[in-house]
């Protein structure tokens, strides 16, 4: 079944984990978060490494090891963590370049790019803090 929107299983691994090392009082480790988001643990640890390497975690090896914030969960912005997995997000979404549309206005409503619009925004005034505070997690 294809998507309108489609947000890599990077982009969400990375946001999820963050949340959850952001809202749990104990370390979580790569074990924990794979198991609590049923997600690939080699898939998950390329990311966690993405994520340590560009200084959003710290991570501590050892049995009772596990990652935490580097950064206040207030002064991260889902943005950078998106951006951070799969580089800018494309604002023109026509499989033909405006160049060589035969058709003045897009034939699909400018949905497509009124919703990368709106998800931008969202992405770029929604901090971490703000979806721990709004969703209840389930660990």
């Amino acid at each position: 079944m294809s998507k309108v929107v489609h947000i890599s299983e990077a982009a969400s691994l990375a946001v999820h984990s963050m949340a959850l090392i952001a809202s749990n009082e104990e370390m979580l480790n790569v074990n924990n978060i794979a198991d609590i988001t049923k997600s690939s643990r080699n898939h998950l640890a390329k990311v966690m490494q993405i994520l340590v390497k560009n200084d959003y975690l710290i991570s501590t090896r050892g049995p009772k090891g596990g990652f935490v914030l580097k950064k206040d969960a207030s002064t991260i912005m889902l943005l950078q963590l998106y951006e951070l997995m799969e580089g800018p997000i494309e604002k023109e979404h026509c499989g033909i370049h405006a160049d060589k549309c035969p058709f003045n206005s897009c034939v699909f409503g400018n949905f497509a790019n009124r919703f990368s619009e709106d998800f931008i925004e969202y992405l770029k005034t929604t901090k971490l803090s703000d979806i721990i505070r709004k969703k209840t997690i389930l660990v």
